[in-house]
């Protein structure tokens, strides 16, 4: 408790030395001040997080002020403890000009290429390195629905959930509207074993991953509901894995190729004019 009525007398000294009527704020509030180094209420808002209590905002406010006067403290003390600065004024121009160039570089491969990749770049990239992209865990088609063990027809369900056809994918359709707590259709699409097996309870999907390859129809229940999932194919892990889940990865590695290569020919275009215009002066 005297610590912290040690810290509020720093914090209110500070606030009042903040308040030096001959330094240019720019506008802004100051808050805190430490050898002449301002902390400003514009900063703080800034960092504020969105949605905290009354009670909440003041404890982060407490706790930014003193870590921020904390660090203000302690960079005075090194730098007036450190007898080489020019080692550290070496260290900032170098990391200032490696940023200058990163940001300018980022600008150009912005304006230039942006972030479109074709879908047939990809799919040609897909196809040229198909073993770059393997399955981490199995992927399965098919189709999913919980129903209460209240819910009428469920021995209708059970046998249209096992069909392939239009009508029974039609009669599910109809039934889940007005029964199932969750109805999910992806006949069309690949999706990871892991987004069912988190909706099943079925042990038996956390030990063994081919389950699903062997059963393809499975049906069980719990206190309250009644779970039916039909695997129409079943991706084994280590295969390839379908195009749309490496689509995304394959446009990264597109579009990072992309800007190294545009990167390392302005590079050699720069300096093959400066090389014609003498700008290179070479000392022996």
């Amino acid at each position: 408790m005297r610590q912290k009525r040690r810290w509020n007398i720093l914090v209110a000294v500070l606030l009042l030395a903040g308040c030096t009527p001959s330094v240019d704020h720019k506008g802004k509030t100051p808050l805190v001040e430490v050898a002449g180094n301002f902390l400003y209420k514009e900063d703080l808002q800034a960092v504020m997080p969105i949605g905290l209590s009354q009670k909440d905002s003041t404890a982060f406010a407490d706790e930014y002020i003193r870590n921020w006067a904390e660090d203000e403290l302690l960079y005075q003390k090194a730098e007036g403890n450190i007898p080489d600065n020019v080692k550290i004024d070496e260290r900032v121009a170098a990391f200032r000009k490696a940023l200058v160039m990163h940001m300018y570089e980022e600008e150009l491969v912005n304006q230039e290429l942006g972030n479109t990749v074709s879908d047939e770049e990809v799919e040609a990239y897909y196809r040229q390195n198909s073993g770059m992209f393997r399955a981490g865990q199995p992927y399965i088609q098919g189709l999913f629905m919980k129903v209460p063990l209240t819910a009428s027809q469920l021995s209708k369900v059970r046998g249209w959930y096992k069909r392939n056809t239009q009508d029974a994918i039609d009669n599910l359709s109809k039934y889940g509207i007005g029964n199932a707590v969750s109805y999910e259709y992806f006949y069309d699409r690949w999706i990871p074993l892991s987004d069912i097996a988190v909706k099943l309870p079925l042990k038996a999907l956390d030990t063994d991953r081919d389950y699903l390859n062997r059963n393809r129809n499975v049906e069980v229940r719990d206190t309250a509901f009644c779970y039916f999932l039909h695997v129409e194919n079943f991706l084994p892990e280590g295969e390839q894995l379908p195009l749309e889940y490496a689509r995304s990865e394959i446009k990264e590695i597109l579009i990072n190729l992309k800007r190294v290569d545009f990167i390392n020919r302005m590079k050699q275009d720069l300096y093959k004019e400066a090389s014609e215009d003498n700008d290179i002066v070479y000392y022996k």
